[in-house]
């Protein structure tokens, strides 16, 4: 049974959200401040967060930072609406996806499922990509080149997976939209040019002398192979 942590100081929200993940067959688990939301997330081993960002004695960007020193779990960042700093910066430190309050909690539920089965879909293809001196691994979600393990967080490394397996396909925006949220998405393009900023800024700290994810001007991206 896939396990949901649903982290937010107002009972109203987690215990609406409870209730629509235990319809959905999921085992919701309730946090109302970032002290507890760590401890049960150490306890309990949840497969996928919801993660607000205000919250009491830990807020919710500390918790993701926290989290992502020793874990890939997915995290969906909960903001306040028109707060576009707090987009980015959950994106920033490694969330999956962030949703806007208010919110419907249906739409919840179809993000949730939408990462799981994306992540189902990974876990069935195979699972180590090389080209050069990169060297992608699924099983545990590093990246590396010339065996130099990339600080990459999940979603680079699945845009990473995504560009390098289809050498040289140009992907639109919508397309890494689709493939990698894997839902319409309610956000807009400017998420998917962010996540590449900076994977580009971590690649560029090694050396790629025969590849790399190039910007085709009014299309999208593409993982360029050199001659």
């Amino acid at each position: 049974m896939v396990k949901v942590l649903i982290v937010d100081d107002n009972e109203q929200i987690t215990s609406i959200l409870a209730e629509y993940a235990k319809k959905e067959g999921y085992m919701p688990i309730v946090a109302t401040d970032g002290e507890e939301a760590l401890q049960k997330f150490k306890n309990e081993n949840p497969d996928i967060l919801l993660l607000d960002v205000m919250m009491p004695k830990i807020d919710g960007f500390s918790v993701c930072r926290q989290i992502r020193k020793s874990s890939n779990v997915p995290i969906i960042m909960i903001t306040a609406r028109g707060e576009d700093f707090e987009k980015i910066m959950g994106l920033e430190i490694g969330a999956d996806d962030y949703i806007v309050k208010p919110f419907s909690p249906g739409e919840v539920m179809a993000r949730i499922k939408a990462i799981m089965r994306r992540i189902k879909s990974y876990k069935q293809e195979q699972q180590i990509f090389a080209y050069d001196n990169l060297k992608i691994n699924l099983d545990d979600y590093t990246a590396a080149v010339d065996d130099k393990i990339l600080p990459l967080t999940k979603k680079e490394i699945e845009i990473l997976w995504t560009l390098a397996t289809y050498k040289d396909k140009v992907f639109s925006r919508d397309n890494l939209l689709n493939k990698l949220w894997g839902y319409d998405y309610f956000g807009d393009s400017r998420t998917v040019d962010s996540h590449i900023k900076r994977l580009r800024a971590k690649i560029d700290t090694v050396s790629h002398d025969n590849w790399e994810i190039k910007t085709i001007w009014g299309v999208g991206y593409k993982f360029e192979v050199k001659a």
